[in-house]
């Protein structure tokens, strides 16, 4: 087969954690499969890490990612496919995507959240109105919809995108050591993700107390920034892709606390896959696609109320065998599953069979 030159028009860069891992940990591989692959990101690093760490989208930085997302697509002739991360310019009406629609060089449009929720469940009555059905428009534009979980492909085919794909959320395994729980010390219950998640921990604080209270045990968080979680012996780590793995590998288990709304359906249980990647058992809010990467009873434990928060995580507190037999069958299902060996070849024939 021919080289391909594909251009990925990704919403951040390597510290936005959707376009590290639906996008640019994939280059090696496709690479190596004869696909050139160039990356234009909306958003830079610089741009994420003050939004972290103030709460604010500065106005000048969004204009000047707005004018360079502009340009970038001056150059999309110049490729044999596109993808694109959710849409082109956040908030802005699909006419982009419509011209892009127009031209010769197809388009895939990659989802790993419900972000037409942003639109068609905001509460501002003028966005409802005007950009409530654009990502359906994205979608139906593209040649192509590849979306995360069933969630997400159950609205591109309702919005009548010719093509559908479910490619979950994955990691690289090699990059994963298989690291049991561990006997001895304080049980540590960890958490990964960002600011913006960081309030689904908050909400499950009385139930970490308890646990603590109860057991010798901590909680570790990583990337959340500052967070409140009275009573709690706590540790928060400054997340960072270089020690991401080395932290997770650290943990007795790894939990995922959400609340049942359209939105949290739309995830994609990453969190949870990386925990298991390392041979940690789970315990999560069983929404959306959640309640099937943590499988209830065989790689982790389901929790819908502090009752239940409490109770699961004592469970692997006090069962070490437990907690190592769950942690086994997770990294099972992720090396059959959730990584680049299996989603890889999809990717390439996708791309390929776009390309035409």
């Amino acid at each position: 087969m021919g080289e391909l030159d594909a251009l990925f028009l990704t919403k951040y860069d390597r510290k936005g954690a959707s376009s590290r891992y639906r996008s640019l940990q994939y280059f090696p591989h496709l690479e190596e499969a004869g696909i050139n692959c160039s990356h234009a990101p909306l958003f830079s690093n610089a741009y994420l890490e003050t939004l972290y760490e103030t709460g604010e989208r500065p106005l000048a930085g969004v204009v000047r990612s707005y004018l360079r997302r502009l340009r970038d697509l001056l150059t999309v002739r110049e490729y044999d496919v596109i993808v694109l991360e959710k849409e082109l310019l956040p908030y802005a009406p699909a006419l982009f995507e419509r011209l892009l629609g127009r031209l010769e060089t197809p388009y895939i449009v990659d989802y790993d959240d419900a972000i037409f929720h942003n639109y068609d469940r905001s509460g501002n009555p003028l966005v409802r109105t005007l950009l409530g059905t654009k990502i359906d428009v994205v979608m139906r534009e593209a040649d192509a919809a590849v979306a995360g979980n069933e969630y997400l492909a159950s609205r591109a085919r309702k919005a009548g995108a010719s093509r559908v794909e479910i490619v979950p959320t994955v990691i690289d395994l090699e990059k994963y050591p298989h690291v049991p729980p561990s006997e001895d010390g304080p049980f540590t219950i960890g958490w990964i993700g960002s600011p913006t998640t960081a309030q689904y921990v908050e909400a499950i604080s009385p139930a970490l107390r308890a646990v603590c209270d109860r057991r010798d045990a901590r909680v570790v968080l990583v990337g959340s920034g500052a967070v409140e979680l009275p009573g709690v012996p706590l540790e928060v780590r400054e997340w960072s892709e270089e020690t991401e793995v080395e932290d997770i590998a650290e943990f007795d288990v790894g939990i995922m606390p959400l609340v049942d709304t359209p939105w949290e359906r739309g995830k994609c249980g990453f969190k949870l896959i990386q925990y298991m990647a390392c041979g940690k058992p789970v315990v999560a809010s069983p929404v959306g696609v959640s309640a099937e990467i943590a499988e209830e009873d065989m790689n982790g434990l389901h929790a819908e109320s502090l009752e239940e928060w409490t109770e699961g995580l004592m469970a692997l507190c006090d069962d070490w065998e437990l907690a190592q037999r769950m942690g086994e069958r997770g990294r099972e299902r992720v090396e059959t599953e959730y990584c680049l060996t299996v989603t890889e070849p999809k990717w390439t024939q996708v791309l390929r069979e776009v390309a035409g």
